[in-house]
């Protein structure tokens, strides 16, 4: 039954977003918890995901968090590695990531929060720009958007702990706002989906990964979501009042290197009028 999970999905999403010139095409490529490993997302199969990615023609590609480790059985894939397999990815936007939890494996004490992960330090010698909460505008000509990007909302739960909580994280999403200095449409990345209910209606769409789908959903349930919120934002699209809210099923495994019900995707999100 793993097979099946390394068949990769794409979920395409076409919002209507609050705020967002209906004239001002935008075609975003994310991607979410790779998890990278040997053998199940070793450096072969990465570089078909960013080969498969490049071939939808994104303006710019997003990447969610969770790049590492992968699940039980597997060995572990070097950061130098799986950070220059991502390197393939371009877009004229450029690539842009946000950490997920699993990349604060070894900085879950705060007193250590400070210095840079193995995660970031792969990333950003592969030329790719992190985000912990930090906000930056995109320029579209004269018009543009903001990307803003959250550290992680469960950076520092000891390992073992399964009770989401708040306060146990990275991020500082009144922060990341306060950069923000015009009235142009927010991206945010955030790794959990979990603070949608308290991202103010500014924010135009928060993408998200982290639940996997569940990973094993059964007759349209899903056992476990490492979630607050239980399975209420396990997967796709979601809206409350002018916010919207995509989450990914990500890539890899966690846990079991097994899927059952949820397939592995690539997440295409066309803003603006489609292209023709």
């Amino acid at each position: 039954m793993g097979a099946p999970g390394r068949m990769t999905h794409i979920a395409r999403y076409a919002p209507r977003l609050s705020g967002w010139p209906a004239d001002l095409a935008l075609r975003i490529v994310a991607l979410s918890d790779i998890h990278a490993c040997r053998p199940f997302m070793d450096e072969r199969r990465l570089a078909g995901i960013c080969a498969e990615a490049n071939g939808l023609a994104p303006d710019l590609i997003l990447l969610l968090g969770d790049y590492a480790p992968g699940p039980r059985f597997s060995q572990p894939l070097p950061p130098k590695i799986w950070a220059g397999a991502l390197a393939q990815l371009a877009a004229p936007l450029g690539v842009h990531a946000v950490l997920g939890n699993h990349d604060y494996e070894r900085h879950r004490d705060q007193r250590v929060a400070q210095r840079p992960t193995a995660a970031e330090t792969a990333l950003a010698a592969a030329g790719i720009d992190v985000y912990i909460n930090r906000a930056v505008r995109i320029g579209m000509g004269e018009r543009g958007f903001w990307l803003a990007g959250l550290g992680d909302q469960y950076a520092f739960m000891p390992k073992g702990r399964r009770n989401y909580v708040r306060g146990l994280g990275a991020d500082d999403l009144e922060g990341t706002l306060a950069q923000v200095t015009s009235d142009e449409p927010i991206i945010l990345m955030a790794h959990e989906p979990d603070l949608f209910p308290d991202t103010p209606e500014r924010v135009a769409l928060t993408l998200s990964g982290h639940t996997h789908a569940g990973q094993i959903s059964l007759f349209g349930r899903t056992p476990v979501v490492p979630s607050r919120h239980g399975s209420r934002y396990v997967h796709g699209h979601f809206s409350a009042g002018r916010k919207q809210l995509i989450v990914s099923a990500g890539l890899g495994y966690s846990g079991l290197p097994l899927r059952i019900g949820t397939r592995p995707e690539l997440v295409l999100i066309e803003l603006g009028e489609p292209r023709p």
